[in-house]
């Protein structure tokens, strides 16, 4: 019985220790400057990502507005070939 009381103890005291080593290595300094790296280059691809979106979102603009001016040509023409059609008719 103490077999499983000293090894359940041990487990325990082992955890503890390997937790407080790893909480100090988590905030050590060099941690700390490569999470501000690690950061740095995400801000970075961020803003290519919004780059990239904004300028997609231009060229879909101007998509859109040559469609629609397209679009009122040819309802204007056929428009005026209805006028033609009763016109001769």
């Amino acid at each position: 019985m103490f077999n499983f009381i000293n090894k359940d103890l041990g487990l325990f005291v082992g955890g503890v220790a390997a937790a407080t080593a790893g909480l100090r290595i988590l905030t050590s300094r060099d941690a700390k400057k490569a999470y501000t790296h690690i950061t740095a280059a995400v801000l970075r691809g961020r803003d290519e990502v919004m780059t990239t979106a904004t300028t997609l979102r231009e060229n879909c603009d101007d998509i859109y507005a040559d469609a629609v001016e397209i679009n009122k040509k040819r309802a204007e023409e056929a428009a005026a070939e209805v006028i033609e059609d009763a016109a001769t008719a």
